[in-house]
């Protein structure tokens, strides 16, 4: 294992970084618009999603804690292949990765839940949507 093997992975993690903070930006723009609304007009559609945001929050949290730890993991192990430390710099690349994996794996939860969202809001609309059309 020479110093190249982890510096591939930087511009990886760094995007997946940066993807995980716009999440983040257009997750809070969102609660922040929905407590908007529901100040100004109580809505129990808002209240039920506020589970689901607490929760995706949680979720984009976790994502970028173990996106940032693989990162800093990769950045050691560069330093520790530096040094001629290559047993220690291994493991530390393989706990990196699976860092990465873990973060991955919240990701696709968090799409989950996204999607979940989506459908109540989906439902909402159908249900307005089938009103509106029998009093035509």
């Amino acid at each position: 294992m020479d110093l190249t093997t982890p510096a591939v992975l930087f511009p990886a993690i760094s995007l997946l970084l940066l993807a995980y903070t716009n999440r983040f930006l257009a997750l809070a723009a969102l609660i922040r618009s929905l407590h908007d609304r529901h100040s100004a007009e109580p809505n129990e559609l808002i209240v039920a999603q506020i589970g689901n945001l607490r929760y995706r929050v949680q979720l984009i949290r976790n994502m970028q804690a173990c996106g940032v730890l693989s990162l800093l993991l990769c950045t050691i192990c560069i330093f520790l292949l530096f040094i001629s430390q290559v047993l220690i710099a291994k493991i530390t690349f393989g706990v990196s990765l699976l860092l990465m994996v873990a973060s991955l794996g919240l990701s696709l939860r968090e799409i989950q839940v996204s999607v979940q969202a989506l459908n109540l809001q989906l439902r909402d609309l159908e249900k307005w949507e089938a009103g509106n059309s029998s009093t035509r």
